[in-house]
């Protein structure tokens, strides 16, 4: 018996959301190496915006000034080490948009409609070809509403601000559990509440809670998902 040959995995695009923290660029990091896909962090282009216009001295309140700036702004992901990396108009800005200056200040950045419209014209170019992983909060419902696969990941907010505070001390910057968790539950009202595209649960979005599960326990879960879908 002639053994058939391997089906080759079909270019999707799996989209993933939820709330800061849940776990959403971790994991959608390791799906995309275990499929062999691109990794999209959309929320590193806010945070680059947010990280140039508080460098710049640009309200982060002042949409049109925001938006000129992205305009003029290149942003780029590229590999070094098995790393990927975040570059600012060519600078290295991988650690320095995850300050908690510069995530303080991406909530009211990321609210700008202009800055929105900027990047999303951006994100679907990059995705337009399939073979993606892209995570952020609005990709299932605006940036990708016709991926192949779509994840909403959730976690209690006490596991979210441990992760969070664990991420901070790596790279040397000092806060508390307490601070943590008062920011999220900050970041979650804003998230959910904007006008432009608010953070939402879309119809045929399948939930994760990732809470008591470890990386590799979320990462199989999709992955498995990921197959199934591609097995349809």
């Amino acid at each position: 018996m002639v053994d058939k040959p391997k089906r080759e995995m079909p270019k999707l695009v799996i989209a993933i959301d939820g709330p800061a923290g849940s776990g959403k660029s971790t994991t959608a990091k390791a799906v995309a190496v275990r499929l062999g896909f691109t990794y999209l962090d959309t929320g590193a282009m806010y945070r680059a915006v947010t990280l140039k216009a508080i460098r710049e001295g640009v309200d982060l309140s002042d949409g049109d000034q925001l938006a000129e700036l992205t305009r003029k702004l290149t942003i780029r992901f590229d590999h070094a080490n098995g790393e990927q990396r975040v570059l600012m108009d060519d600078e290295d800005v991988t650690k320095a948009i995850r300050t908690p200056e510069v995530t303080k200040g991406t909530s009211p950045v990321s609210a700008q409609p202009q800055v929105r419209k900027l990047l999303v014209e951006r994100q679907k170019e990059i995705g337009r070809n399939g073979g993606i992983v892209v995570e952020g909060r609005d990709t299932t419902s605006v940036v990708f509403p016709d991926a192949d696969l779509k994840i909403y990941l959730i976690a209690d907010v006490k596991e979210r601000a441990q992760r969070r505070l664990q991420d901070l001390q790596q790279l040397g910057v000092e806060s508390s559990l307490s601070e943590q968790i008062e920011l999220l539950a900050k970041r979650d009202q804003a998230d959910s509440s904007r006008r432009a595209s608010p953070l939402t649960k879309v119809e045929g979005a399948i939930e994760v809670d990732t809470t008591n599960l470890t990386i590799d326990q979320q990462v199989q879960k999709i992955v498995d998902l990921a197959h199934q879908v591609a097995a349809v």
